[in-house]
């Protein structure tokens, strides 16, 4: 068995989609996945699987849909991918800890990305490496002009965003769940 970080998007977001985590844990331990944890309420799950990324979330996505009654992108990483994505972050130690990681569903083609690159808003940077868009804001995410939906389209993938204490604690989740097992 094999720890995996799963991400949800857009769940329990101002009233909408909403998904109780134990019932959420419950409903994923009787689909067959071993250590179920959830982490805040915003769709953040540990669990253990002798599968595989893909069919992970193929099956976490179908539980969901057939229990909730509602699609969802989700976003499935190991251990040693989300220490990748946060050790590659490129801002300095005082911007990461005010960053977003933006985990795509997989690398964007690099002439999408170029594409992107050419996007400017006053006081935001960011940076797309492999299969992650690292975003600062000086003046805050909820108050900054990015848009995750149209880097979706324009980088033709799904996402969904963690900021750095939620990565940090995900990554820390994963270790403490690997020495239990």
């Amino acid at each position: 068995m094999k720890t995996f970080i799963v991400l949800l998007r857009g769940i329990n977001v101002g009233g909408h989609k909403k998904v109780p985590m134990a019932e959420l844990r419950e409903l994923l331990s009787k689909r067959g996945f071993d250590t179920v944890k959830t982490y805040i309420q915003s769709g953040n799950i540990m669990l253990q699987s002798s599968g595989d990324k893909i069919e992970i979330e193929l099956k976490v996505k179908e539980a969901i849909q057939s229990h909730f009654g509602f699609d969802i992108p989700v976003i499935v990483r190991t251990r040693t991918d989300l220490m990748r994505i946060f050790d590659a972050c490129p801002f300095s130690e005082e911007k990461k800890e005010n960053s977003y990681f933006v985990l795509l569903s997989e690398i964007p083609k690099p002439e999408l990305v170029a594409e992107v690159m050419k996007i400017t808003h006053d006081n935001e940077v960011f940076s797309v490496i492999d299969d992650c868009i690292y975003f600062h804001s000086s003046v805050g995410y909820g108050n900054s002009k990015f848009n995750m939906n149209s880097f979706e389209k324009k980088l033709k993938v799904r996402a969904t965003s963690r900021n750095y204490k939620t990565t940090v604690k995900l990554i820390a989740m994963s270790l403490e769940n690997e020495k239990d097992h």
